[in-house]
């Protein structure tokens, strides 16, 4: 099962030879870690498993076995937990609160070990106790509390935070379940309850103590004071205890650690003892069930106004928790007031679904401290500052004014009153401008009105970043530019980054040990342009030989997985081809198919064919109501099994999709991979972090000149990367002079071939028109996205790479070269960005 796949991936001998430079490393003269005595580490264990669990060697399950080594580190991690609260507390220090709806942080155990410097001291106990250190760590089921790109950014910060001694808390909700588990059948995707929450999770600590309460829904009514002036009230209204669960962050080489704080919603009053009473059993927790729904499960589906409400009223939540609860830790040491409130205090919105923190703030200070407008707008636009992480218009967030009137009437008012402002502002700017007020408006008025939550966090902001320098630049041209042109220097860039210690030292133990033993320490995995210093062997044969024989180690893993959960054979000699990335039409899956069916049609008609065998690797989640996302993946998997049992290709094509994709998944995947599929229309990925692990671990990109494709080529070189298609400026001349997708298609024979197979009955011979979806949107759905237009030069520079990985030589000095120059793309070089230039976050060192 899917469980055992990190396990299948570490197990070969070449694993101890990197925990043995691991430890060797780490207890240098150099070292700044502290390596705990095996011995105490397995009587720790061992306490736990008795007196926490209350188990003994014979009774004890596996999964018993990991709860107590887990409690056992978590000791460790709790203690400098205190000292570093503490330290913070003491000095008063400026905190970052980060506000996300999502975290992808994946299993902890073994990330926690490497933090701590545990690692070397957990596989000596455990193998004393005669217990497998890697099926151990296949206990854990990862942390359902993201889904993609932006949950997996959320947790490379927190852990780059720790790591740098920044006082930091990210704050988001405790989800009971996860986006779902992906199942495949019949090559359908089927989606299942991921309740990863089944078995609790050691890594938490419940703080009930900090439970919160809120109020939500009700009405706005006038009141006066004493001296006749009128002051809103929200009055009425419902109540949500929010109850914080605490995951502490450890920093790597570091005694910092930090908070992950997550909110899990219950009722004000849990039972009706009246109710049940006279017998109403289900009504007497009624309001139990409605208010737990909240933090339920991440991201409800809200193509229904029920969903629409729901989702709303998630992200007022957990936002109105974390302030209040930010508020209190500010208002604990008395040297603090309101006054010094953003010299204290910096909030990030990660993307607009925390944005609803704007009006919620204003709102305390206006209603609850009395603050006149102007200095709580002052507070307000001080400590916000807002990432943006999409270019697509379509994926920037509004919600209808009757739904908030509905849920927040009290902070659709403040929303109006702040737009009334910044209209008067646009007009004072530009007279008489009514396109440039409507660009503006946060109040959007065509079609349904709506409230633009981007406009929201753009205005009450006082830096609002891109993630990569081509997104930061498209903000500013086409998406804001009215708002740049309002606010000059509001808008910068932070391109994103990778934790090296999760992507690198984690998750290939086999490069690490290699990268450890010829730079001589392991430094590079706190300084990662360290790895510079692997350039000067790219050129050497036997460095090669060693690099690609770890490379070779790590697919035969790979390939051990893909029996496992597919029951395809797979040769760990064929070229690893490899797309992983939620399924959107932006990111063109689909064409990725089409180079497949390419390669399978011209192999049918020339078995002689002589190509580099290739295994072509998926994995993906598409959102349940997105119907031609779930047709594209049912069309590779249909496809995928007729070539992986077609045998006139002689094996030559193997197209497999691993289900349920997830951040232990991509840890197996990643090593393993030796081309990466970054193939976005470009314009359309904000940047990407895909991209940035798979060449770290050298894999050679194949891509656009989209998101942070176009810096990772300027790092990497021109001769190391595969760049093809379209670029930004002549996709936007295409489209404006109108784009038609059937002259492609009727000027390529053999695209306009595949393209009908695909829409044919050949692979699905007892069903008509199974994948009509895919190719419609292609033809006659206008082909959004410009596959077809990128077709011809996809399929050429694959030709490319087919003719480089024949010289293996070439392609390992071009593999170690994409490892050696990837050293930017750190997440500790983006948070050092963040905190010198938004934030303003000195780091503060714990002893």
């Amino acid at each position: 099962m899917a469980s055992s796949s990190k396990s299948k991936s570490k197990k070969a001998t070449a694993e101890k030879t990197a925990a043995a430079s691991t430890a060797a490393a780490r207890q240098g003269t150099d070292s700044p870690f502290d390596v705990t005595d095996s011995a105490q580490l397995k009587e720790g264990i061992l306490r736990h498993l008795t007196y926490t669990l209350a188990r003994d060697l014979k009774t004890a399950q596996l999964s018993d076995w990991w709860i107590a080594t887990s409690l056992a580190v978590r000791e460790h991690i709790l203690a400098r937990l205190i000292d570093t609260q503490g330290t913070h507390n003491d000095n008063n220090v400026r905190r970052l609160y980060y506000l996300s709806l999502e975290y992808l942080m994946g299993r902890l155990t073994e990330s926690n070990l490497y933090n701590t410097g545990l690692n070397a001291a957990a596989r000596d106990a455990l193998a004393g106790l005669g217990i497998d250190y890697h099926k151990l760590l296949d206990q854990e089921t990862d942390m359902g509390l993201g889904n993609g790109g932006l949950g997996r950014l959320a947790a490379c910060f927190l852990d780059s935070l720790a790591t740098l001694d920044y006082p930091a808390i990210g704050y988001g909700i405790h989800y009971e379940f996860g986006l779902f588990r992906q199942e495949f059948v019949n090559g359908y995707q089927v989606e299942y309850p991921d309740s990863w929450m089944i078995n609790g999770t050691p890594w938490e600590v419940a703080r009930p103590e900090n439970r919160i309460t809120i109020p939500i829904y009700g009405r706005v009514e006038n009141v006066f004071d004493d001296r006749g002036n009128c002051r809103p009230r929200w009055v009425d209204t419902k109540t949500i205890v929010g109850i914080p669960y605490d995951i502490p962050i450890a920093g790597f080489g570091t005694k910092t650690v930090n908070l992950l704080r997550l909110w899990s919603s219950r009722a004000a009053s849990e039972f009706d003892l009246q109710a049940f009473n006279a017998g109403g059993y289900v009504e007497a927790v009624r309001e139990k069930a409605v208010m737990e729904t909240i933090s339920k499960v991440l991201y409800p589906n809200d193509k229904t106004e029920n969903g629409k409400e729901l989702r709303l009223i998630q992200q007022y939540f957990f936002v109105a928790c974390s302030l209040r609860d930010l508020i209190r830790r500010h208002f604990r040491s008395p040297e603090n007031s309101w006054d010094n409130f953003p010299a204290k205090v910096a909030i990030q919105l990660n993307d607009t679904h925390p944005a609803v923190a704007v009006p919620e703030l204003m709102r305390v200070l206006l209603d609850d401290e009395n603050t006149p407008w102007d200095r709580a707008w002052d507070i307000v636009t001080k400590v916000f500052g807002y990432t943006n992480h999409t270019l697509l218009p379509e994926a920037l967030e509004k919600w209808s004014v009757a739904l908030f009137e509905r849920i927040l009437p009290r902070h659709l008012q403040i929303i109006y009153d702040i737009n009334t402002r910044l209209m008067q502002t646009i007009e004072a700017r530009w007279p008489g401008d009514v396109e440039k007020k409507r660009a503006c408006s946060i109040i959007d008025e065509q079609g349904v009105k709506s409230v633009r939550m981007a406009g929201l966090s753009v205005v009450a902001s006082h830096a609002v970043n891109g993630v990569a320098a081509l997104h930061t630049d498209l903000l500013k041209k086409h998406l804001f530019p009215e708002y740049d042109a309002l606010f000059p220097g509001r808008f910068q860039n932070k391109t994103n980054g990778i934790t090296p210690r999760r992507w690198l030292l984690d998750c290939n133990p086999r490069l690490s040990a290699l990268i450890t033993a010829t730079l001589g320490h392991e430094k590079w995995a706190r300084d990662l342009d360290l790895l510079r210093g692997l350039e000067k062997h790219a050129g050497d044969a036997a460095f090669q030989k060693e690099f690609m024989a770890i490379k070779h180690a790590n697919k035969v893993d790979l390939a051990g997985l893909i029996k496992t959960e597919c029951g395809v054979e797979v040769s760990p000699d064929a070229l690893f081809d490899v797309q992983i990335k939620r399924l959107h039409e932006y990111k063109r899956q689909h064409l990725n198919l089409l180079h497949i069916l390419a390669l399978y049609r011209r192999l049918l008609q020339n078995p002689s064919l002589d190509i580099v065998p290739r295994v072509f690797v998926f994995g993906a989640k598409a959102a349940p109501g997105y119907d031609l996302a779930k047709n594209i993946i049912r069309a590779i998997n249909i496809i995928g099994s007729h070539i992986n049992h077609d045998p006139r290709i002689g094996g030559k094509l193997k197209v497999v999709f691993l289900p349920n994709y997830r951040v232990s998944l991509a840890e197996c995947i990643i090593p393993a991979a030796d081309l990466s599929e970054q193939i976005s229309t470009a314009g359309k990925e904000a940047s990407g972090t895909g991209n940035m692990k798979l060449a770290l671990n050298g894999a050679l990109t194949i891509g656009t000149l989209d998101g942070a494709n176009v810096e990772i080529k300027e790092e990497v070189g021109d001769e190391n990367i595969f760049i093809f298609g379209l670029t930004v400026e002549e996709v936007e001349a295409l489209h404006a002079k109108g784009y038609r997708p059937r002259e492609y298609y009727e000027r390529d024979e053999e695209l306009r071939a595949i393209v009908d197979w695909l829409g044919s009955n050949y692979f699905t011979p007892s069903e008509n028109g199974a994948f009509a979806l895919t190719q419609r949107s292609l033809l006659d759905g206008g082909d959004p996205f410009l596959v077809l237009a990128d077709f011809r030069a996809y399929s050429d520079c694959h030709a490319r790479v087919d003719k480089k990985y024949r010289d293996q030589a070439a392609w390992a000095r071009s593999a170690i070269l994409n490892t050696a120059r990837v050293g930017k793309f750190s997440s500790d070089r983006t948070i050092r960005e963040y905190a010198a230039q938004i934030w303003n976050l000195p780091a503060v060192k714990v002893d």
